[in-house]
C-alpha cells in the first residue's frame, strides 16, 4: 500500500525482514519439536539458534538463481549456521512455512484492527451518550421522516461495530492455524507431534486437513469481514459526507489551522476524511473477490493463490487499519450544530408529527384509511403552501368536532421518542 495510506505498525508486519523472522522462528520451533521427540540430536536447536540469521539482500540476490524464495532462505539461513543446518527444515515442505508465516501475518494485522475497531466503538459510544438527547430528524429516502436524536443515531453505528468486532473475532480464531504435515499433508517424514507442538507455542490450532497448504476459505472469511467493517465505516462518513452538506450542516469535521478546502475557493470546508474513508472501503471490498477466488485450487495445492496474497493480504490491512483510524479522528474531532439540527427539524412547519395525528384519529374511531385521507391533504397542503401543519389541521373541517385546538400541543410532542429512546440505549449498553 502507498504511503500516504500506510500506518508502520501495520506496514512493518509484511515487510520482508519480519516475514524472513517468522520464517526462521518457525524452523527453530520445528527443530526444537524434533529434538524433543529424539529425531535430531539433542543441543542442536542450541548451536542452531546462536548462529542463526539472514540478511534480506543476500536472500533476494540467492532467489534470483534459485527462483524459489524458501530455498533461498534457507541457502541464506545455512551460511550462517553451518553443518547443523542439515536438521533445518527436516521433512518439511515449503507451503508449511508459507502458510504457517501467513496466518501469523494475518493474525498479527488482525489483531491490531481489532483494537482500532474496539477503540472507535469507544469513541462512537461517547458521541451517542453525549447527544442522547439532541434532538434531529430523521429521513428515509433523504426525505424528512420524525423526529429521532443524533445520539440514538449514532447509536446504531456503536452496535454494528459491535457486530463487526464479533465477526473479526471469529474470522482471527478461523486463521490461527498452523500446518507441518510435509509434502501433500501426509506427514510422511515429519512427525505428527511435531507440528502439534509447535501448534502449542504459538497457542493456533493444527489444520486437520491440510493437502499442503491451508485451504483458502478460512482466508476468504477474514477477508469478508475485512468488507463488510469497511462498508460499516463508508455507511458512517457517507452520513456525515450528507450531513455536512451546506443545506444541512448539521455536523462539520473538524478544520485545522491552517488547513485549506480548495485551490481556488477560499471559503471551502470539505469532508475530505470522509469521503477518503469512503475511496478506500472501495479498494477493501474489491479484495473480497480475489480471496473467494482463491479458494479454488488444484488437485493437493498450486501456488495461483500466492501473487494474489502477497498482494491482497498488506493492502487489505494497512488500508483496514488506516480507515479505522481515520474515522476514530473525524468523530473526536467531530463539531455538532444543535441549532441547525433545530432549524432543519422545524422546516416542515410540523409534518413530522403527522403519524401522531393519524393515532390520534384511529384512536378517536375514525378508520385508518379516512384519518389516511385527512391527515395526507392536511399534510400536503403544507407542503404546497405557506401555512404550517397544526394550522391546516385546525382548519380542515372534519377535525372541528374533536376539539384538536385543545389537544394540539399533547399531539405535537416529542414526548414518547424520549421515553423509548432510554429503553433503546439500555438495551445496547
Amino acid at each position: 500500500m502507498i504511503p500516504r495510506y500506510s500506518r508502520k505498525i501495520l506496514k512493518d508486519i509484511w515487510e520482508d525482514q519480519n516475514r524472513f523472522q517468522i520464517w526462521l522462528d518457525l524452523e527453530i520451533l520445528a527443530c526444537e519439536a524434533m529434538e524433543k521427540l529424539g529425531h535430531i540430536p539433542k543441543g542442536i536447536t542450541n548451536k542452531i539458534k546462536k548462529k542463526a540469521k539472514f540478511k534480506v539482500k543476500e536472500i533476494e540476490e540467492i532467489e534470483k538463481k534459485t527462483r524459489h524464495d524458501v530455498i533461498a532462505f534457507l541457502t541464506n539461513v545455512a551460511k550462517y549456521v553451518g553443518n547443523e543446518s542439515r536438521f533445518i527444515h527436516k521433512g518439511l515442505t515449503s507451503s508449511d512455512i508459507l502458510d504457517t508465516s501467513f496466518s501469523i501475518q494475518l493474525n498479527q494485522s488482525s489483531l491490531i484492527i481489532e483494537k482500532g475497531l474496539i477503540r472507535y466503538g469507544n469513541e462512537l459510544l461517547k458521541l451517542a451518550k453525549k447527544h442522547k438527547y439532541t434532538l434531529c430528524i430523521g429521513r428515509s429516502h433523504g426525505i424528512h421522516a420524525e423526529s429521532t436524536s443524533f445520539g440514538l443515531k449514532i447509536l446504531g453505528y456503536y452496535e454494528e461495530n459491535k457486530r463487526n468486532i464479533k465477526r473479526l473475532s471469529e474470522s482471527i480464531k478461523e486463521i490461527q492455524t498452523i500446518q507441518m504435515s510435509g509434502p501433500v499433508g501426509t506427514y510422511s517424514n515429519i512427525d505428527q507431534r511435531v507440528e502439534k507442538l509447535v501448534a502449542k507455542k504459538l497457542k493456533f490450532s493444527v489444520e486437520s486437513v491440510s493437502t499442503q497448504i491451508i485451504p483458502r476459505d478460512r482466508h476468504a472469511q477474514l477477508f469478508s469481514c475485512f468488507s463488510i467493517i469497511a462498508s460499516s465505516l463508508d455507511r458512517l462518513a457517507t452520513e456525515i459526507r450528507h450531513l455536512q452538506r451546506t443545506e444541512v450542516l448539521e455536523v462539520e469535521e473538524g478544520f485545522g489551522k491552517g488547513q485549506k478546502g480548495s485551490s481556488a475557493m477560499p471559503h471551502k470546508k470539505n469532508p475530505i476524511l470522509s469521503e477518503n474513508v469512503s475511496g478506500l472501503a472501495k479498494v477493501i471490498r474489491s479484495l473480497v473477490i480475489p480471496a473467494l477466488e482463491n479458494i479454488t485450487t488444484w488437485h493437493e495445492r498450486d501456488i495461483s493463490h500466492s501473487s494474489v496474497e502477497r498482494i491482497n493480504a498488506p493492502n487489505a490491512t494497512i488500508t483496514l487499519d488506516f480507515a479505522i483510524q481515520r474515522m476514530i479522528n473525524v468523530l473526536s474531532n467531530l463539531v455538532i450544530h444543535k441549532n441547525n439540527m433545530l432549524s432543519n427539524l422545524n422546516q416542515l412547519k410540523g409534518l413530522p408529527f403527522s403519524q401522531n395525528v393519524l393515532i390520534f384519529l384511529i384512536e378517536n374511531k375514525v378508520s385508518r384509511e379516512d384519518a389516511y385521507k385527512i391527515v395526507q391533504e392536511c399534510a400536503l397542503e403544507t407542503w404546497n403552501g405557506k401555512d404550517s401543519f397544526k394550522d391546516n389541521l385546525l382548519k380542515h373541517p372534519i377535525l372541528s368536532k374533536f376539539n384538536l385546538s385543545k389537544k394540539i400541543d399533547h399531539i405535537f410532542t416529542n414526548k414518547n421518542l424520549f421515553k423509548n429512546i432510554d429503553l433503546i440505549f439500555k438495551r445496547v449498553i
